[in-house]
């Protein structure tokens, strides 16, 4: 049986933990495995490029933002990150184009204090598998990753220790061929550039 949506993956993941009575946990074990792969996951299937209003220097993070990737100006610009202090003391009474950014909580504040709009690329975190969303890109792409994830959390509600390295083990497999495949995608044909100066 191929692995194609939300209840396919319930199916083969009890199976392979050999828990066919796991279906009343399964959103407590799916939503673990999300939280671990969104933490360290970072592949270009995740990139999502959006705009944000400012007002007098700040606006709004998209609720899916994990890590911003670039950050770029009304004028295209990128802008770099800075700390909240190096902001606050680098910038103040200043005007001009926007230098430089820092993340507080679900905030961004840009100095020099600005209004215009701010184009973010970033990583968002995985579309949530639910009964009425029951597939997303990761699924499609890589259903071994979400599989070895549910077993290795259902190992661990068993307090199985054996079984749950087992399935960390085949998950960092998975996990590994997934990123060599987004790098190959990314940089299969890029040519190396020596930085410095050349004689």
């Amino acid at each position: 049986m191929t692995i194609s949506d939300y209840a396919s993956l319930l199916v083969d993941a009890g199976e392979y933990a050999g828990r066919e009575d796991i279906a009343h946990n399964f959103p407590r074990f799916l939503g673990l495995a999300e939280l671990k792969l969104n933490r360290g996951l970072r592949v270009a299937d995740m990139e999502v490029t959006d705009e944000i209003a400012l007002i007098d220097g700040e606006g709004t993070l998209p609720a899916d933002l994990l890590e911003a990737r670039e950050v770029r100006n009304a004028s295209g610009i990128p802008i770099r990150a800075v700390s909240l202090q190096q902001l606050t003391n680098s910038y103040v009474d200043r005007s001009g184009t926007l230098a430089g950014y820092a993340i507080v909580g679900s905030t961004i504040k840009v100095r020099p204090v600005s209004d215009n709009e701010l184009t973010v690329t970033y990583y968002a975190r995985i579309p949530a598998l639910t009964p009425s969303n029951p597939t997303n890109w990761l699924l499609e792409k890589a259903a071994d990753v979400y599989l070895y994830a549910l077993v290795t959390e259902i190992a661990i509600w068993e307090r199985d220790a054996a079984k749950a390295q087992a399935g960390q083990q085949l998950l960092a497999l998975a996990l590994s061929g997934l990123t060599v495949e987004d790098e190959r995608t990314r940089w299969g044909n890029a040519k190396m550039v020596v930085g410095g100066v050349t004689p």
